[in-house]
């Protein structure tokens, strides 16, 4: 009897492909390149790893276009094999020195071709932006980063809370020196440390009460301890209101300050406009009522973002099409309305405003009489917009006050490490600030019998402060934030 003699049946020929040794991040780079072909006698079909498996990311993280440098950023556990394989260093040297820019050739990796001169940075992790290792090269192999990629390690990393991230994007879209200081200040953690101080003052509240939980008054606890809890979380929920209690002032300087232009027909509302944009931004003519819509643009008037409406001449009309532009005025909802009156009809200052603008004039609205150059009576330190007759004063005043209404508590606190106001800069922050006072006001609501409950309700608090942070899980919110950032961050 003959014995059957089994034998495995090889999937491909064994020369039908070879790695190097000892080099995965090759492997990796010759599968994306080349494709495995895996040959056998009755099937063949292509393997590609997938994103999950090239853990190496790359982009330019410089702006694209024409331009004498362009920084090319690769983070991974493969960067310093990636750096080895494209580098070629002008001094000898056996292993990179981390934090050093060396002068380099780039070189192209299968042929040796000498691309470029350049220079080449690699940053040991932990101690890099993303924790990561990291180098800064070109790179034609790994896999291209998602949007926010990069900043998005870092979070995952630890060495960015989610008030920097946002912080490090608003630094990104800032337009003017009032953004720029705001988001400086929240990306280099200032925010998220004033945060945390808040919600480490919950926790030792929460602490005390489940002490009591625990144990109970006795000789291992002192008595008065919840009375004390209670007294602690008034004065938490008192910061916490005055946080909320900004005037929607940080919102509105990362967003830009709404200003309306408004005032009576043919006043020099647009000319105004036109001032302030320092360009033809409006139609300007002698006919009454030339704007028909409302125009708007962004602006920079001391460092405050501003984005300036110029509305249609407010009158009563029949005229559809304007009385529709009277309507979407907003001159209510602004953040800051401007009324411009023309000198021609005041000749005297104590003389009422214009019927048809009175009803939209506040304490807080900005009164500018214009056309001084056309007055007659005994109108004093008016400016023309025709003539330029004191319009730097005037853009001067306008925007000190502006200023001292936004921008004041962020330049005090500029050089104040020691400030208490977190200041709130997205709605996100405004919303988890609410809840937690509400859970604190539950809390306060129950009696000393219900202890359990008013720990769970602090619990909560303490949950709703740390969302802002990012200390517990925010993935949705994450995902949204990350998709708004460039491929290079």
């Amino acid at each position: 009897m003959k014995r059957a003699v089994l034998q495995r049946r090889p999937v491909c020929p064994p020369t039908a492909f070879a790695l190097p040794s000892g080099n995965s991040w090759l492997s990796t780079a010759y599968l994306d390149q080349h494709r495995l072909e895996i040959a056998s006698s009755r099937f063949a079909h292509t393997i590609v790893p997938s994103d999950a498996q090239r853990k190496t990311i790359y982009a330019l993280s410089t702006p694209p276009g024409k331009a004498g440098v362009a920084v090319v950023r690769v983070s991974g556990p493969d960067a310093l094999d990636v750096r080895t394989r494209l580098v070629q260093l002008k001094r000898r040297q056996t292993q990179p020195e981390s934090r050093r820019m060396d002068l380099c050739r780039v070189v192209h990796p299968e042929t040796g071709e000498t691309l470029d001169d350049g220079l080449a940075v690699f940053f040991k992790g932990p101690k890099s932006f993303t924790t990561e290792d990291s180098a800064l090269s070109s790179l034609p192999y790994c896999r291209p980063a998602e949007p926010g990629e990069f900043t998005r390690r870092a979070f995952h990393g630890g060495r960015l809370d989610l008030t920097q991230v946002e912080g490090l994007k608003d630094l990104i879209d800032a337009e003017t020196e009032g953004q720029r200081r705001m988001a400086l200040r929240a990306a280099g953690g200032r925010v998220r440390e004033q945060f945390e101080r808040l919600r480490t003052d919950i926790i030792s509240c929460l602490a005390k009460v489940e002490a009591l939980i625990d144990f109970g008054e006795g000789e291992d606890i002192e008595e008065g301890v919840y009375d004390e809890a209670r007294k602690r979380a008034r004065e938490i929920k008192d910061t916490i209101q005055s946080f909320l209690q900004d005037s929607r002032r940080g919102e509105i300087m990362r967003t830009g300050v709404r200003l309306t232009i408004f005032g009576p027909p043919n006043a020099g509302k647009s000319s105004l406009l036109n001032f302030l944009a320092q360009r033809e931004a409006a139609i300007v003519t002698a006919v009454p009522g030339t704007t028909r819509d409302i125009l708007e643009l962004s602006l920079d008037i001391g460092g405050i973002p501003v984005i300036v409406a110029d509305t249609a001449g407010l009158r009563q009309t029949e005229d559809l099409v304007e009385q529709i532009g009277v309507e979407r005025a907003g001159v209510r909802a602004a953040d800051v309305a401007l009324c411009v009156v023309s000198c021609e009809d005041m000749k005297d200052l104590s003389v009422e405003l214009p019927p048809t603008v009175r009803p939209f004039v506040t304490d807080e609205t900005f009164v500018l009489f214009n056309k001084s150059d056309l007055d007659t009576g005994d109108v004093r330190a008016t400016p023309s917009l025709k003539t330029g007759k004191d319009t730097s004063e005037f853009l001067e005043g306008f925007a000190k006050a502006l200023q001292k209404r936004y921008l004041s508590r962020y330049l005090e606190l500029s050089d104040d490490t020691s400030a208490d106001t977190p200041l709130i800069t997205h709605t996100r922050h405004r919303v988890h600030l609410e809840s937690a006072a509400q859970f604190i006001d539950a809390f306060l609501a129950t009696s000393q019998k219900d202890m359990v409950i008013g720990a769970e309700e602090l619990r909560y608090a303490a949950r709703a402060v740390g969302k802002v942070s990012g200390l517990i899980d925010v993935e949705d919110v994450l995902d949204a934030l990350f998709r708004d950032f460039c491929i290079g961050k």
